[in-house]
């Protein structure tokens, strides 16, 4: 009896500590729709407004491991929650497998209006280095992105 109960402790505790850590993580849709949302309020209220507030940690372009990036065409980071980032030319930003992320995603933009993008990235939730998946939208000359790491 001890044995089943010891059991089901374990099966409750690894059941909760998968469910909270899915918790944490945002969905591909939702950083879809986060791009959107962030398009929508630079489009409201122009680029001198919009760009501090994607980078506010507490602010409504952050959920939980999704946050809004946007980057110039010609490789100049406007927004990013790292503030280190910002302000600064990131074409030479390389993921995990030496990929070179900022320029495959701009190269796809001066070919598309949007689509997806994977890489590895730092996920400040996890704080570790993990798969994402990110989606972005070029409006005018900048491209925003926000991206989803994926379940482990």
């Amino acid at each position: 009896m001890k044995r089943i109960a010891i059991w089901l402790l374990a099966l409750v505790a690894f059941s909760f500590n998968t469910f909270a850590d899915d918790i944490k993580r945002g969905t591909a849709a939702e950083a879809q729709a986060m791009v959107k949302k962030a398009i929508a309020y630079y489009k409201k209220v122009g680029k001198d407004k919009s760009m501090p507030e994607f980078c506010r940690l507490d602010g409504p372009f952050v959920d939980r491991d999704l946050y809004v990036t946007v980057v110039a065409m010609d490789g100049f980071e406007w927004a990013h929650i790292n503030p280190k980032s910002v302000n600064k030319n990131v074409l030479d930003l390389r993921d995990a497998d030496g990929k070179f992320l900022i320029r495959e995603r701009l190269e796809a933009a001066g070919k598309a209006s949007s689509g997806w993008h994977d890489f590895k990235f730092f996920n400040p939730v996890s704080r570790k280095v993990e798969a994402k998946t990110s989606y972005w939208e070029r409006v005018d000359d900048l491209v925003f992105a926000s991206g989803a790491y994926k379940p482990l």
